[in-house]
């Protein structure tokens, strides 16, 4: 889903629905796994929902391709929590059920000028497997962690993807961030920074008890 969204110019969309997912993280690990939160775990999902809202303000109507990217790797993230499958193990599995179905979309439905390997030249297929493998890693770190966080912790961290997208947007390649995306981020920072500094205080009190 995000790669069509990318490639049909549907990219503020695609990026909104890696604000919304972490939101959902937390909601289905509340209902289904019974997490529950402190008050300043309470004051940091409510600034990060704060800052969610800016961008569903900006945006103007119900993005449902965001939507669906937040729904859908939030409960992806949960049926991993649930299931006792070490991260390498769960990818490989993951990967051979969807090998079937990536080498009929390949071989009998796309019909793009770069769907051909054959015919590709050798600089682009070696680029093409490498960003398997740079998809690769960051799957597996996120496997590993969805077996050993609570879902709402996991679901919190996840806005530090999003600060390093627009860290590097505005640092290397020059983009200017409007009035919203500096008050969403406002308030996902200092969220951030809310439920660091109580994770920090649970563990020294926890320490001295």
């Amino acid at each position: 889903m995000f790669i069509w969204a990318v490639n049909n110019h549907h990219m503020l969309e695609a990026s909104l629905g890696y604000f919304i997912n972490p939101l959902v993280n937390i909601l289905l690990g509340m209902i289904f796994l019974g997490e529950r939160f402190r008050r300043l775990q309470w004051l940091a999902v409510l600034l990060a929902f704060c800052g969610v809202l800016v961008q569903l303000w900006t945006f103007g109507s119900l993005p449902i391709i965001g939507l669906g990217l937040a729904f859908s790797f939030a409960f992806y993230g949960l049926v991993r929590k649930k299931i006792a499958v070490d991260a390498q193990t769960g990818m490989l599995v993951e990967t051979l059920w969807l090998l079937p179905v990536a080498a009929i979309w390949l071989f009998g439905i796309t019909d793009s000028p770069t769907s051909h390997m054959g015919e590709n030249p050798r600089s682009l297929n070696l680029l093409l497997m490498a960003a398997g493998v740079v998809t690769t890693i960051p799957l597996l770190c996120f496997t590993g962690a969805a077996t050993r966080l609570r879902l709402s912790t996991l679901g919190f961290f996840q806005y530090i993807g999003p600060t390093l997208m627009f860290l590097l947007a505005v640092t290397f390649y020059g983009e200017v961030p409007g009035k919203d995306k500096m008050v969403t981020f406002g308030f996902i920072w200092v969220a951030l920074a809310v439920f660091i500094v109580d994770a920090l205080y649970t563990q020294r009190r926890l320490r001295r008890g």
